[in-house]
């Protein structure tokens, strides 16, 4: 607590007293992106993991790139969001990681579900 002693002559809290401090609009954005950072770094893991998990044949049955691209591709954006996430890179390193962030999710959305489909078993 800071401020005066906090109550005034009836008991009551007065206006200059706050238990935790102001709220802080730029250290909420910070949070905020802090959050953002690492959900996209999460993101970014997984997918590569996930590239890594399929056979390489699945892909061109699936019909889509290479095995070979996609890791190169989810790679390069996992090693450059952890560069972000570690040290400020910038407006062009800000730009190439929205670029590999939409690969990222391009693959979660369409090149997995392909996989998965390719791989299921027929009976």
């Amino acid at each position: 607590m800071y401020g005066r002693s906090g109550r005034d002559a009836g008991g009551r809290r007065t206006s200059d007293t706050l238990v935790w401090g102001p709220v802080n609009v730029f250290v909420m954005q910070s949070w905020i992106g802090l959050a953002v950072l690492v959900a996209l770094l999460l993101v970014k893991g997984f997918s590569l993991v996930n590239a890594l998990a399929h056979r390489a044949d699945a892909y061109d049955a699936a019909g889509k790139l290479t095995k070979q691209k996609w890791v190169a591709i989810l790679a390069i954006g996992f090693v450059l969001q952890l560069a972000v996430f570690l040290f400020y890179l910038g407006f062009l390193g800000t730009i190439l990681n929205l670029g590999f962030t939409i690969a990222a999710f391009v693959y979660l959305a369409d090149v997995r579900p392909a996989l998965k489909d390719v791989m299921r078993p027929r009976w």
